[in-house]
């Protein structure tokens, strides 16, 4: 682990800003720490069905507000994208190119878990689980994916967005509010804002790639404006205060986005902005700069994975024949939320397990053991020679080897 971590240090480009993978990975476990907590499958009747804490204990909301953290991961990606797009250009390639590159990465695990996903419904309903049942765990699974198909379309108009300001999404978003919740609008209006609303974090980020959030008073001007926005919202305009999506609820804060949820994104914006200056001098340490580049290089695995893991330790729950607390409860008290709580640790093993088989399709292949093995055989770290570090195993090799290859091309 200490090869790991020198090999991981000492591989990152000098120009690297750690911070913005920071954020990144801070953003993907928010997002999957949150559905782990709010999200619950109930067993009732031999039938599995979707249930949420915050609609049996709606003081639980503030819980959304910590782990409801995708505008975050909005702003690093198109600052990421600009950034990676203007230096494409200059090195003459195509959007074409650029384009395909940047979404490989996330295709090749998007399919991996269609896949799977495909061929475990069908067994579902030959074995006989009933539709419901399965519609429930297939929904709960390839929900995620509709975040990607929304980050996917904002990259790829990286060019045209990328000196938009945040504005014009905004007054977009306020607008079909306005018309959907004010005067009665049609439904299908206020799916213009799965894309109005996620552009606004999209193009702070792209502002932010061309140098213009600099300074701590942005971040503070964007974290008290928009929490001061986002409670006057809630308070005198009648949105929800949970910033996730409740079942059972009419209106939903995220499915499409809202004007509070907006607002809110904005005011996680910037406290990222003002967590850069600490999140840079914590990642000055070697150790803590090489979990954080772990996180990323697996970000997508975890995401599309996560609630796979959790419904696997549901399945496997079930063998007990009994109904366990904080598995198939339903999620009506504090008794449950302890309970839920202590089944995280097993979450995340199963989590681990769904890593260990997939993040090929994430990571692509390590190259062959006989190019590791002569890579292998020294390190060079600031510029000189160190001395040979004790023997390792060859699989351990190919994953410090790979680890640092995936790092130098992210």
């Amino acid at each position: 682990m200490r090869d790991l971590v020198r090999r991981i240090d000492s591989a990152t480009p000098p120009g690297r800003d750690r911070a913005v993978d920071a954020l990144r990975a801070l953003a993907i476990l928010g997002v999957v720490l949150g559905h782990w907590l709010v999200s619950a499958l109930v067993v009732e009747s031999g039938t599995v069905r979707g249930a949420s804490p915050l609609r049996y204990m709606p003081q639980l909301a503030p819980i959304s507000w910590l782990f409801q953290t995708l505008a975050v991961f909005f702003l690093v990606g198109g600052q990421v994208a600009v950034g990676s797009y203007t230096s494409a250009r200059a090195r003459g390639t195509t959007y074409g190119q650029w384009l395909g590159a940047r979404l490989a990465r996330l295709s090749r695990p998007v399919a991996a878990v269609l896949t799977v996903w495909a061929v475990t419904a069908g067994a579902m309903v030959a074995s006989g689980v009933g539709l419901e049942t399965v519609h429930t765990l297939v929904k709960l699974a390839v929900s995620p994916l509709w975040f990607l198909l929304v980050f996917s379309a904002l990259t790829a108009a990286t060019p045209l967005v990328a000196r938009l300001h945040p504005v014009y999404p905004l007054a977009v978003v306020a607008s079909v509010d306005l018309a959907c919740f004010g005067y009665g609008g049609p439904a299908w209006l206020h799916s213009v804002n799965v894309a109005a609303g996620w552009l606004v974090p999209y193009c702070l980020g792209a502002a932010w790639a061309r140098g213009r959030l600099t300074g701590r008073a942005t971040g503070w001007a964007l974290l008290l404006g928009g929490a001061a926005a986002t409670t006057g919202l809630v308070l005198w305009a009648g949105y929800p205060a949970a910033m996730v999506g409740v079942p059972g609820v009419a209106i939903s804060n995220l499915d499409p986005p809202t004007l509070a949820v907006v607002t809110f994104g904005l005011a996680q914006c910037g406290g990222a902005l003002l967590l850069l200056g600490p999140l840079r001098r914590v990642l000055a340490r070697p150790t803590a700069w090489a979990v954080v580049a772990l996180v990323n290089l697996s970000a997508m695995t975890i995401f599309l994975w996560h609630q796979t893991a959790m419904m696997a330790t549901t399945a496997t729950g079930l063998l007990t024949g009994r109904a366990l607390p904080g598995l198939h409860t339903v999620p009506d008290g504090p008794a449950w939320i302890l309970a839920r709580l202590a089944w995280l640790p097993v979450f995340a093993v199963a989590l681990l397990i769904c890593w260990a088989a997939f993040r090929s399709y994430e990571q692509g292949r390590p190259r062959s053991r006989s190019r590791s093995r002569s890579r292998g055989r020294s390190l060079v770290v600031a510029g000189q020679r160190t001395a040979r570090p004790a023997p390792t195993p060859v699989g351990m090799r190919l994953t410090v080897s790979h680890t640092v290859d995936l790092l130098k091309g992210e």
